[in-house]
């Protein structure tokens, strides 16, 4: 991946587009999941390279709104699936939570990078609910370290952590918003 620092000396920025997966990203979405598993299993994080090749396959089924981030050279580098409220688990949010218009983020995973595309993901969504008129971006994980980044360095709000047999599930959502600088971001800038 060339790196944004150059756009501003001469050197090709990336470029970066959100767009509906489709049948054809099954493999490369799976791939993704892969590559982060591997980088999570390295830190001691976990791991979720069992669960690849399902996630990808999720990109074949209408049903299943998955999204992509696309890099213009190096393809899919990252993934979420995005629900509306109705999707919302009715263990981890309330009737009142359920029926406000949002999106769920879920199955979120980008490949291992130094660009925080994560983040761009994210911003992505709060801007792309904030244009649809949807208040609520949402989202959970079992990581209790991923969910501190999340709080700390994206500026997400812990509703609450949910307990299921065997794990915790921190909930967590932000106010969708306009993002004035997705742009320059989604052109490399800032990354």
């Amino acid at each position: 991946m060339t790196d944004p620092k150059n756009h501003h000396t001469g050197g090709e920025a990336p470029v970066f587009r959100m767009r509906e997966a489709t049948e054809a990203d099954a493999a490369a979405i799976a791939d993704v999941i892969r590559e982060r598993s591997h980088w999570l299993s390295e830190r001691g994080l976990g791991e979720c390279e069992a669960a690849a090749d399902e996630f990808g396959a999720q990109a074949t089924d209408p049903d299943i709104p998955v999204w992509v981030l696309e890099h213009r050279e190096r393809g899919v580098v990252g993934c979420t699936t995005i629900m509306r409220e109705n999707a919302l688990p009715r263990w981890g949010f309330t009737d009142e939570e359920r029926a406000e218009p949002s999106l769920f983020l879920t199955t979120s995973f980008t490949r291992p990078n130094p660009y925080r595309l994560g983040r761009l993901l994210a911003w992505w969504a709060l801007d792309h609910a904030a244009v649809n008129g949807i208040r609520w971006v949402r989202r959970g994980t079992a990581q209790e370290q991923l969910s501190r980044y999340y709080q700390h360095d994206q500026g997400w709000q812990l509703l609450r952590i949910a307990e299921l047999p065997g794990t915790e599930v921190h909930l967590l959502q932000r106010r969708a918003e306009r993002v004035p600088e997705l742009p320059d971001l989604m052109s490399g800038h800032g990354l």
